[in-house]
């Protein structure tokens, strides 16, 4: 293809200007506005140093994720991320650290990997429902994100460390989130002060750093202190007994802590926001709703859900996907461009921050029909294999596409089958969703429910 200069973007190029009109307007609807005027590749100059190049068209993801994967990697995008979250965890890494682990963690998350986990989400799934109806007796709102927060975070950690207590779990929760927190502050901030610098938000960093990295170090001590076999069976020691088939190593001590945290991150927030979301649609779309409850009488009865009746739940999933297509937990990601490179005749400097977009290629009018409308039934089988195969990637496509989506699925499919069978979360009168975005997609003011028993 031949190469010619990007799209110019009128208005402010500069990086004052630009963060006025993203304070203003906010992440989605600037990124958005520029979309409407500019069309699927356009990009925005962070000074002289930096480009944002947003690529929406589903051939651009195509280009970047699969044909040419190997002129995109995470780097400096990920420098924050990498510093002050999650290590070399998966997520993070590149290049022959990334390519190793990959191969040692794959197997724990196939489809018939991620069953050893099942009884979990229906164990946990049922202790929100025995929640659920003492809530149902009140009158006053719950805001349902934290509901689902705190149940997500749960099954992660139990899956993952054999976490039982719900003061554990409070405080591995609270500590990874205020970790979270700060990363994404981070990358709104004009100046990097080190962390040395005694500000309220670096000192509790610091101690949330330090009892999650203290509570993981003891956890992988007291393991290394028992016989193997004695050893829960968790991701953990999956990950304690992973060894490279070349070498017959396993993993360091700090890259085992590293994983462990870039599984939670992964592991509980995106399927905790794509529930919250799922929630809003139904309390949005009464047919789709009536469609979904309709299924789950047929199918379960008054019996609780199990893995073998899921296969007989589509349209519960169907939901899901919807969820994930409207509302994509991620609506933004990145990959950096190694060289320069070309796409649909414009040039992709080396260096250039190539932003990926579930959020607005999933509401490409060109690949999807009324795409603001909440659909499920654009996910049967018949109507998915006619989708552009890169229209859709709520987990990120190709070979760096998020090793636990099918985790997230399964947890998902189970927690929704499991409540909507018995609930009616419902929206309070009036209120409207502030979609934003800090890091992942959420809302400014919450999500506040009522619920109710059917």
């Amino acid at each position: 293809m031949s190469s010619s200069p990007l799209k110019p973007l009128p208005g402010p190029d500069n990086i004052f200007q630009i963060t006025r009109a993203l304070r203003r307007q906010g992440f989605l609807n600037y990124v958005g506005g520029l979309w409407a005027a500019h069309g699927d590749l356009f990009q925005i100059k962070m000074g002289s140093r930096r480009q944002l190049l947003f690529a929406i068209h589903p051939e651009a993801v195509r280009h970047v994720s699969i044909t040419n994967r190997q002129n995109y990697d995470k780097l400096k995008s990920y420098n924050l991320t990498r510093r002050y979250l999650l290590g070399d965890g998966l997520v993070a890494s590149t290049g022959d650290l990334w390519r190793r682990q990959r191969k040692l963690m794959a197997p724990f998350y196939t489809p018939r990997g991620i069953q050893t986990y099942a009884e979990i989400m229906l164990r946990d799934g049922q202790r929100l429902a025995d929640r659920w109806q003492e809530l149902a007796r009140r009158t006053d709102p719950v805001e349902i994100a934290e509901e689902m927060t705190f149940v997500t975070a749960a099954i992660i950690l139990k899956a993952m460390f054999s976490m039982e207590t719900t003061h554990e779990i409070t405080h591995m929760k609270d500590a990874v989130e205020t970790m979270i927190a700060f990363t994404s502050g981070k990358r709104r901030q004009v100046v990097d002060l080190p962390l040395w610098v005694p500000t309220h938000a670096n000192r509790r960093y610091r101690e949330a750093r330090h009892r999650v990295h203290t509570y993981i170090n003891g956890v992988i001590a007291q393991r290394r202190g028992l016989p193997e076999q004695d050893w829960p069976d968790d991701l953990l020691t999956r990950l304690m007994q992973a060894r490279d088939e070349e070498t017959g190593e396993t993993m360091s001590e700090s890259l085992l802590r590293d994983e462990a945290i870039t599984t939670f991150f992964a592991g509980h927030e995106t399927t905790a926001r794509t529930m919250t979301f799922a929630w809003y649609a139904l309390a949005a779309n009464p047919d789709v709703a009536a469609k979904l409850r309709a299924e789950l009488d047929s199918v379960l009865g008054d019996a609780p859900p199990t893995v073998e009746k899921l296969h007989h739940l589509p349209y519960t999933l169907q939901v899901i996907k919807e969820t994930l297509r409207l509302y994509p937990p991620a609506p933004v990601y990145v990959r950096d461009a190694i060289a320069a490179d070309t796409f649909d005749g414009y040039a992709i400097p080396a260096g250039a921050s190539v932003m990926l977009s579930p959020y607005f290629t999933h509401r490409h009018p060109g690949f999807w029909d009324d795409p603001l409308r909440f659909d499920p039934d654009r996910w049967t089988p018949e109507r998915e294999a006619q989708q552009h195969p890169s229209a859709y990637h709520p987990f990120a496509s190709g070979q760096r596409i998020c090793i636990g989506n099918n985790f997230s699925l399964l947890e998902s499919h189970i927690l929704l089958a499991l409540l909507a069978r018995k609930f009616v979360p419902r929206l309070i009168e009036g209120f409207e969703p502030q979609w934003v975005m800090q890091g992942t997609l959420g809302t400014a003011n919450g999500m506040p429910m009522r619920i109710e028993a059917r």
